[in-house]
C-alpha cells in the first residue's frame, strides 16, 4: 500500500532540488530523514517537511507498517517560471528567471 505527498509551486529551482532528491531515492524513511538532517542544501529542509507529511499520511492508513517504509519514488518537476527584469547599462534590461518546482514523493512497504 502506498502513501503519497506532493508539494507544488516551491520557490526553488528544480535543478537544485533534484540533487537532494537523488540522495534519498530508494532509502528507508528513517535513513532518509537522518540523511536530510545533515545535508546543508536549502532543498533538504523542504524535502524533510514533505517526507514527514508522507509518513503522516501513511499513519492514517491502518494497513501500513511505518517501520518498513521506504521511498519508492521521488520526482522533482519544473513548475512555472516567474519572469522579472533587471535594468542594465545603456538602457537595456536583462531577464531574471525565478524558477519553481513540483516535488512528488511516494512511500511503500518493503
Amino acid at each position: 500500500m502506498e502513501a503519497k505527498a506532493r508539494l507544488r509551486f516551491v520557490r526553488i529551482a528544480p535543478r537544485k532540488a533534484c540533487l537532494v532528491a537523488d540522495l534519498i531515492r530508494g532509502k528507508g524513511s528513517e535513513d532518509a530523514l537522518s540523511l536530510l538532517r545533515f545535508t546543508k542544501k536549502s532543498a533538504a529542509k523542504i524535502i524533510t517537511k514533505l517526507l514527514k507529511s508522507a509518513i503522516a499520511n501513511a499513519t492514517q492508513k491502518k494497513t501500513i507498517d511505518i517501520d518498513r517504509l521506504y521511498i519508492k519514488r521521488i520526482t522533482v518537476d519544473q513548475g512555472p517560471t516567474m519572469k522579472r527584469y533587471q535594468p542594465r547599462a545603456l538602457g537595456r534590461a536583462t531577464m531574471i528567471r525565478k524558477r519553481t518546482s513540483h516535488i512528488h514523493i511516494i512511500l511503500d512497504e518493503r
